[in-house]
Order: C-alpha cells, then structure tokens, then sequence
C-alpha cells in the first residue's frame, strides 16, 4: 500500500461570466469560476497532485503549462489522465477529498461528483469520499476568495 497527498486553491474570478466553474469534473452553473489558466478544477488539479505523489512525476507545472499553453487543453480532467500514465503496476484503491470554501454548496452535488471521479479513476464511487466545511470563515477559503481540495489517494 502506498499513499499520495495533493492540495491545490484558487481564487474566485468574478469578472468572468464565460467560465464555468467545474470541481470534480462537475459543472456548478451560476457560481463565480475560478481564475487560472485551464479550468481550474481545484479538485481534479489536487487529485493529480496526490497521484503525482505516488509516481515522482510532477503533471502541474511543466506538462499542464505545454498542454494548456501550446495545446490549448483547458479541461483538467486530461491532465489526470496524465498523471495516472505513470502509475506503472499500481492501481489506485481509495480517494479521500476535503474540500474548504464558503460557496458553492458542495453537498448536493457530492454523488454526481463522487461518479464523475469514480469513471475517471476506474474506481467505484463507493471508493471516493468527499466532505466539504466553511472552516467556519477563518481562513481565505471559508470568507469567499476561493476553494481549496486537499486530497489523499491510496494504492496498491
């Protein structure tokens, strides 16, 4: 058994009516999206962070700035998709996600979004846990400037 761990944050774009904020895979229409240069999917981008963990190869950086930048890839869920490629003989077995912000609502959208990351991983979504806190407002998170996604990943 081995274990990864991944973080990653972004702020709140509100000056962006064209983006789409999409945690987990899943589109969350009529909140305010999250600056960066691809979709800023907080959850898909600490998901890859905790793979990366695992294999020693970091995805977010240099290879999501060439896919992104010089191939125009803005969707996350291919820079996952990168990251798993070097799993080599592991195969992941359980995915634990915290994710902290003030809005969105997470909860009713935690089976929809336990699915999207379940078919990305070749997991069940009975192997993805999400909870969600407001960190009762003490930190950037829990005031409104953003979201953040902690994410422990274990395999075997």
């Amino acid at each position: 058994m081995i274990t990864g761990i991944g973080q990653d944050s972004h702020r709140f774009d509100l000056e962006n009516s064209k983006k789409i904020l999409k945690l987990g895979g899943v589109a969350f229409p009529g909140e305010p999206p999250l600056k960066g240069n691809s979709d800023a999917d907080v959850v898909l981008h600490a998901i890859t962070n905790a793979v990366s963990g695992i294999t020693g190869v970091n995805i977010l950086g240099a290879v999501s700035d060439k896919l992104c930048l010089e191939q125009g890839i803005t969707d996350s869920r291919v820079y996952l998709q990168e990251a798993l490629k070097y799993l080599q003989n592991k195969q992941l077995t359980h995915v634990s996600i915290s994710i902290e912000c003030k809005f969105p609502k997470i909860s009713p959208k935690i089976p929809e979004m336990k699915q999207s990351i379940a078919d990305l991983l070749d997991l069940s979504s009975n192997q993805i846990g999400i909870t969600a806190t407001t960190g009762e407002g003490l930190t950037a998170f829990g005031r409104g400037e953003g979201i953040q996604a902690l994410v422990i990943v274990s395999a075997s």
